[in-house]
């Protein structure tokens, strides 16, 4: 939406809550008229039913609006004496339309006690553990699982994280109409959580950082066609940017960066990558036997025990059987502790160099492993439109640079020109950053090598501490994950013992003071 076209939607409201309350105002003394002033009215309506002035800030956020409406249907029953479990149901039901009924028909009867507080009880401190939460969620910190296995062995399935949304700067959700505190889908229901439209402008608060090469990342996946996680569709789903599913991966590409893979190993700006934050990248190993034939039991031990990766038992980590020998998703160091067994006569990487259309930019010039190189846009940037070029940033001029969600631009390439909402153009200045991202399990990870780009708009935040961890197979916790940082350097470390002994210590304290109190009467 435009910005008239938003200044117009917010004159609307501010129409509809005049026809909503006027008579509300006139019986608890005010004019009629500070019911339709923008702004004015609710802080005049807060005064009215006698609540805090920050309620009416609450009123002008994003999805927390939401919550903070039915909370001020509920305060405005309740001061006028309606304030029965029929009444609230009816005020919810039809969506508040039930007040402006009210309105019409009862205000200059309804009796008026602005004192009256009934819910602050065990509901109204719920309602208000909801806003607090949904603030939380939006703005400063959001609970992420880790669902898949592309980051094995550095993240791991069943971790579970908390994502800072302050350190790259919180984004201001783009869908105002939203269910508070979950994704896409409404759990157990199984249905949308959303409305399309309206969508309001992408506006992003400053942050404290940038987002750093080799640091993990949660983004929104850009190719997103997941109508509910783990559940494709066969026909091409367009969500709002804010509402397409959440990946994690390592940044690898910033912007202005080129990365290249040659044989299996990343280069980026013509280095080879040197990863900091607790690397353990996995490759498939092409394994060969002195026999030829197979890899004794011993050999699978050892790899799985010291490792745990190789499982024979493990649908997911079985070796997969060749002509000579086996191809097996290994660590460097695993793969080197297996050149020292007898029975093995060589570890070699194993390599994709199949170039194929489901390989980014989607036209055959590339395989997974070998890739590049490929320069990755940055705000600002001016590019000649070529032949050459044109697939590589057709899906950047289509969808990310209008910086809007649901708005595409038309994009063709025709007369050997670029045309753009049919004007033709041969160069082009990018609006916004991008970023590479990959999975550290390299041969099991759908990552940027295969749908491209990550607009910064798409950027969440930043993976910053694991506070639980559960293994699914195994049904069991991984206590030395719990209460652990996801970056850092060096062996990961749980601060779970030092938080219960500063539980305990603050419990200690507390029933200290309590005594303390007793006894002085």
């Amino acid at each position: 939406m435009t910005l008239s076209q938003w200044i117009l939607v917010f004159l609307l409201l501010n129409v509809f809550h005049f026809l909503m309350y006027w008579k509300f105002y006139k019986r608890a003394g005010y004019p009629a008229w500070k019911a339709l002033v923008p702004v004015y009215n609710t802080c005049v309506l807060t005064k009215i039913i006698n609540r805090p002035w920050w309620w009416c800030v609450l009123l002008y956020v994003p999805i927390v609006n939401l919550i903070m409406a039915v909370a001020y249907w509920f305060q405005v029953l309740e001061v006028f004496g309606k304030d029965t479990p029929k009444d609230k149901w009816l005020a919810v039901l039809t969506l508040g339309l039930y007040i402006m009924y009210l309105n019409y028909t009862e205000a200059e009867k309804l009796p008026y006690n602005p004192e009256h507080k009934k819910d602050e009880t065990f509901l109204g401190a719920i309602a208000f553990a909801v806003v607090v939460a949904t603030i939380v969620h939006t703005y400063f910190f959001q609970p992420f699982i880790i669902p898949t296995s592309s980051l094995e062995k550095s993240l791991l399935v069943g971790d579970f994280m908390f994502v800072s949304k302050m350190h790259y700067g919180a984004r201001a959700p783009m869908t105002p109409f939203a269910v508070p505190m979950v994704h896409d889908t409404i759990p157990v229901l199984k249905i949308k959580s959303y409305l399309n439209r309206p969508q309001l402008p992408y506006f992003r608060f400053p942050g404290w950082e940038k987002p750093k090469r080799f640091e993990y990342v949660v983004f929104n996946w850009p190719a997103d066609t997941v109508e509910r996680f783990f559940t494709i569709s066969n026909k091409r789903i367009r969500k709002p940017i804010d509402k397409k599913s959440n990946y994690v991966k390592r940044l690898v590409g910033l912007p202005g960066d080129t990365i290249e893979m040659r044989n299996g190993i990343l280069y980026v700006n013509g280095q080879k990558a040197q990863y900091k934050y607790r690397p353990n990248l996995l490759h498939y190993y092409h394994v060969k036997t002195k026999d030829g034939v197979s890899i004794p039991r011993r050999v699978f031990r050892h790899i799985y025990e010291k490792y745990d990766v190789a499982n024979p038992a493990d649908p997911e980590n079985a070796p997969i059987k060749t002509r000579d020998g086996y191809i097996i998703n290994l660590t460097q160091d695993a793969a080197e502790s297996l050149k020292k067994l007898d029975e093995v006569e060589s570890v070699e990487l194993f390599l994709d160099n199949e170039k194929r259309p489901s390989v980014f930019p989607g036209d055959k010039r590339w395989s997974m492993d070998n890739f590049g190189p490929l320069y990755i846009p940055k705000k600002g940037d001016k590019v000649m439109l070529t032949k050459e070029n044109y697939p590589l940033y057709k899906k950047l001029l289509e969808e990310y640079e209008t910086m809007q969600s649901l708005k595409e631009n038309k994009v063709e390439f025709k007369n050997n020109t670029v045309y753009i909402n049919d004007k033709p153009v041969k160069e082009y200045t990018f609006k916004q950053d991008y970023y590479w991202m990959m999975g550290d399990n390299r041969n099991r990870s759908e990552d940027s090598r295969v749908w491209g780009f990550v607009p910064w708009t798409h950027i969440i935040g930043k993976p910053v501490f694991i506070w639980m961890s559960y293994d699914t197979k195994k049904g069991k916790v991984r206590w030395d994950r719990v209460f652990t940082t996801v970056h850092g350097e060096g062996k990961r470390q749980s601060y779970l013992i030092p938080f219960l002994i500063f539980l305990a210590l603050i419990w200690g304290y507390k029933k200290w003071r309590k005594k303390k109190k007793l006894k002085n009467g």
